[in-house]
């Protein structure tokens, strides 16, 4: 894999500074921009085409999280904030992953590695037939990437800033440092599902479903969350019988 393009977007010139530091020390990184204006960010975004950005949150005229909903999706999202309480929405808008401010390079390596990461599956994946047609994924784990079949997946956690793919006949899971909304879009929608913010499910996995919406998956029992119900109820009913 080639270098990751980056621009910075941030309306203080010294956290552009600091982030431009960052990225010019980091091997796989290339710094493409910086800009502290992100209406005229938003343009060099679109036609320079950045595999990453980095993103502060609050700016004048036009914010990070209303700025991430024009990036086109193949430009990956890490924010960068003082604001603790955007924690939350940053993962709610596909972002990567979240940097506190004041920001740490080892805190921005793991960030920039976990990007690295998703653009190494993503290739693996593009180099693939179509998501649907294939039936495997390669996950970086212990250093080395590990082909898992996606018939042996009974369901992926996240916890924190890690996720755990559990598999049939493994006692402990595949751990890996990505975020679930990544997995979830590397993963094909026809035979997994995300019920909960933590869990994506293996559709054929399912083994019973009370009338609390819990599923049961071998040992494990896993709630549907309000914020997830109606897809998986529209789930059931295109798959039970009338």
């Amino acid at each position: 894999m080639e270098k990751l393009k980056c621009i910075i977007v941030d309306d203080e010139p010294l956290a552009i500074k600091m982030l431009e530091n960052y990225v010019n020390r980091t091997p796989f990184l290339q710094l493409d921009s910086s800009y502290t204006d992100p209406v005229l960010s938003l343009s060099e975004i679109k036609s320079r085409k950045p595999e990453l950005v980095f993103l502060d949150i609050q700016m004048p005229d036009l914010n990070g999280m209303e700025l991430s909903g024009m990036i086109p999706p193949e430009t990956r999202i890490i924010f960068t904030t003082a604001f603790k309480q955007y924690a939350f929405d940053s993962y709610q808008v596909s972002a990567l992953d979240f940097l506190l401010k004041p920001i740490r390079y080892q805190k921005f390596l793991e960030a920039a590695e976990k990007a690295k990461q998703w653009f190494e599956m993503k290739e693996t994946s593009d180099s693939s037939p179509a998501k649907k047609e294939r039936n495997s994924i390669f996950i970086k784990a212990d250093g080395a990437l590990r082909k898992v079949e996606f018939s042996d997946i009974l369901y992926v956690a996240g916890m924190k800033d890690y996720v755990m793919f559990y598999l049939s006949g493994e006692k402990y899971p595949v751990v890996t440092h990505l975020t679930m909304k990544a997995v979830e879009e590397m993963l094909p929608s026809d035979y997994f599902m995300r019920v909960h913010r933590s869990y994506i499910i293996s559709l054929n996995k399912i083994e019973s479903i009370d009338s609390y919406n819990d599923i049961t998956i071998g040992k494990e029992v896993i709630h549907v969350t309000d914020a997830y119900k109606s897809n998986f109820e529209r789930y059931l009913t295109d798959n039970s019988i009338k």
